[in-house]
């Protein structure tokens, strides 16, 4: 079998870009991947797209489909058993091995960064003596020639040697946990367990797998695992978890969901906020109610000790009429990250226990659940932070001014997450209007302190009375102070944890900010404004009579220079002038190499709009933006529309 391959260091590497080493069949790839529940598809991927470039430069038959699927297989395994267990991003390495000048295996290594944390958490003896590691690394060790864990400071790297040429020692050939035969009921099938653990349908899990692969039920985790995966509700992941399980591996299974701070509370949990039964499954759809019902009546309470392993649980025999009298159901604990989530049930018909053979493969199946669940919650718990957010960084309504209309059209790119643009229009005192339009270097938390910064700044001047200009000089001081501050916080923090600090600090404390900000004062007969753009798309005037104009000069970026002034111009819009101010999501708005204002775009596009109501020229303008390109808009866009009346 030759010398038993131990892992080397791998490359540390942006998130799921592989590097790929050597030549011909001296060939390395190398990749980080985000330890989530994507992680498994993204690098079966990676091996997929390794394997089947290394096969064009090999001799026929050496990259076979049976080591294409194993490959893949123990890929899916070995990610989703760093991401379940360590939940850290982990390294992946796919590598050729020689014997001479010809290929002789096939390793792939694993790498987390919780080395001290076993691959299972439960100390406690497994009531039917799974080993340690888990079922489904003993079914990784079904398809590989030789796997292993290895230790070093920082890291735990699980890896797999697969033989190319497909074949196995005889003492290395194990007995099968797949098969595609039913599970059969009945008292004798039950003590003699020698039934097939469970029955698959498709082209991949077909008759029983005679060789000793278990092929079929990494392929099944394989498949749960994508099937779970990037599911963004908690209800749906149980539902799809009731249709994994029944009747592939149970007559009927439930999910109760717990809420991870009160967990369970007792008896009356479920009236004071603790687990619900979010989804009940069986394979006669007329039994659903009625055993929901008893399994309300009963919900298991598993002490939080037994960790994801498999209890028995009682068999709720009357809700299942006169055939499912007799049954074996067990409960697992769905616990991600070191939190409880919830617990899943499944009950067997006619068995008076399950074979250890499913037990282990739901053990497996539990802990992928669980990861969904997790990822889930925590993409909610993102979503509604985000929500609250945005609705704090916007104005709950524009202000209506005397003499003008006015429409606004705003389209963050993330509707679930803050956007990097702004707006406002409010009442300045003294017979004053204020507008804002502005557009933040960057997205997500950053944009979201810079704007949560500006625009309470910009009410706050304008209603002092400052001018314009003078608006925008201090507004510009204000984030250079902030930008520095949070630089020298961040110096003094890497000089206390004994990092060498940067010399550049323009990095993501940087507050750059480009800003149309204007003044409107209504007089008999027409609207004064006064505006300055800092680093903005230029506002254009459209008269009536379809003539376009930029009504302001070019300026520096708010946050950029501390030594600028900046100036205004101010015009006057009389009836049926309308100004129109965008962010560059308008304007740069992309077809190929194509942008929406190149050769004056933008302002041809307004120019057709002359005798148009304020809403029907923004409405006009959105829908010319979406209709230059084939793909949907890949910026934030935002556009107000003034017209005097």
């Amino acid at each position: 079998m030759g010398a038993i391959p131990t892992p080397r260091e791998t490359a540390s590497r942006t998130p799921g870009t592989p590097a790929h080493e050597g030549t011909g069949r001296r060939a390395v790839v190398r990749t980080t991947l985000f330890g989530g529940p994507l992680a498994p598809g993204a690098a079966r991927r990676l091996v997929h797209d390794a394997l089947t470039g290394w096969a064009h430069l090999a001799e026929p038959d050496t990259f076979t489909e049976r080591l294409m699927d194993d490959a893949l297989l123990v890929t899916s395994e070995l990610v989703t058993n760093a991401v379940v267990h360590a939940g850290t991003d982990v390294d992946l390495v796919c590598r050729l091995e020689e014997a001479g000048d010809q290929p002789a295996g096939l390793v792939i290594e694993v790498c987390d960064h919780h080395p001290a944390r076993a691959v299972r958490e439960e100390s406690t003896e497994h009531p039917y003596g799974i080993p340690e590691y888990g079922r489904g690394l003993r079914l990784v060790s079904m398809l590989s020639a030789a796997w292993g864990i290895t230790y070093r400071t920082g890291a735990k790297t699980v890896w797999a040697r697969l033989p190319l040429d497909g074949a196995l020692d005889a003492e290395e050939e194990i007995e099968a946990y797949a098969g595609g035969g039913a599970l059969e009921h009945g008292p004798d099938a039950a003590e003699s367990l020698a039934f097939e653990p469970f029955a698959f349908t498709g082209p991949r899990y077909g008759a029983r797998d005679r060789d000793g692969r278990g092929h079929g039920a990494l392929s099944f985790l394989a498949e749960a695992s994508d099937l779970l995966a990037g599911q963004l509700d908690e209800d749906l992941v149980a539902a799809l978890t009731g249709q994994l399980l029944v009747p592939r591996l149970a007559d009927w299974c439930a999910v109760w969901l717990e809420d991870e701070v009160t967990g369970w509370h007792g008896p009356e949990a479920a009236v004071a906020g603790g687990p619900r039964l979010a989804r009940v499954w069986h394979g006669s759809e007329n039994r659903i109610e009625e055993l929901r019902r008893a399994l309300e009546k009963d919900p298991p309470r598993l002490p939080e000790s037994v960790g994801s392993q498999a209890v028995p649980v009682p068999w709720p025999g009357e809700a299942l009429g006169p055939r499912g009298d007799i049954g074996a159901a067990l409960a697992y604990r769905l616990i991600a990250g070191g939190r409880p989530l919830g617990t899943l049930v499944i009950g067997r018909a006619g068995l008076s226990r399950l074979p250890d053979e499913v037990t282990g493969l739901l053990e497996d199946l539990s802990r992928r659940v669980a990861l969904a669940i997790g990822a889930a919650r925590q993409y909610a718990r993102q979503a509604t932070i985000s929500r609250v957010l945005q609705r704090g960084l916007l104005p709950g309504a524009v202000a209506e001014i005397p003499g003008v209309s006015s429409a606004l059209v705003y389209e963050p790119r993330d509707q679930g997450g803050p956007s990097g643009d702004f707006y406002d229009l409010f009442p300045a005192g003294r017979g004053r209007w204020c507008f804002a339009l502005g557009d933040v270097q960057g997205k997500g938390p950053e944009a979201a302190v810079v704007i949560g910064l500006a625009r309470p700044w910009l009410r706050l001047l304008a209603r002092e009375g400052y001018a314009v200009p003078d608006v925008l000089d201090r507004l510009n001081q204000l984030l250079l102070d902030d930008a520095t501050e949070a630089s020298d916080a961040a110096a003094r923090a890497l000089v206390t944890a004994g990092a060498p600090v940067p010399f550049a600090d323009d990095g993501p404390h940087a507050r750059f900010l480009s800003l149309l900000y204007g003044e409107l004062v209504p007089f008999d007969g027409g609207v004064r404004c006064t505006v300055a753009a800092a680093g903005h798309p230029l506002p254009l005037l459209l008269g009536p009579d379809g003539d376009v104009r930029t009504v302001a000069q070019p300026q520096t970026l708010l946050g950029v220079v501390e030594d600028v002034t900046y100036t205004c111009q101010t015009f006057e819009l009389h009836p049926a002038d309308t100004l129109l101010c965008v962010t560059d999501g308008v304007t740069e708005r992309r077809n190929g190499p194509r942008q929406f204002d190149d050769g004056d775009g933008l302002a041809t596009a307004l120019a057709g709009c002359a005798g148009l109501s304020a809403p029907l020229i923004a409405e006009r303008i959105r829908r010319l933006v979406h209709e230059f390109g084939a793909k949907p808009p890949e910026d934030d866009l935002a556009l107000l529309v003034l017209r005097a009346e």
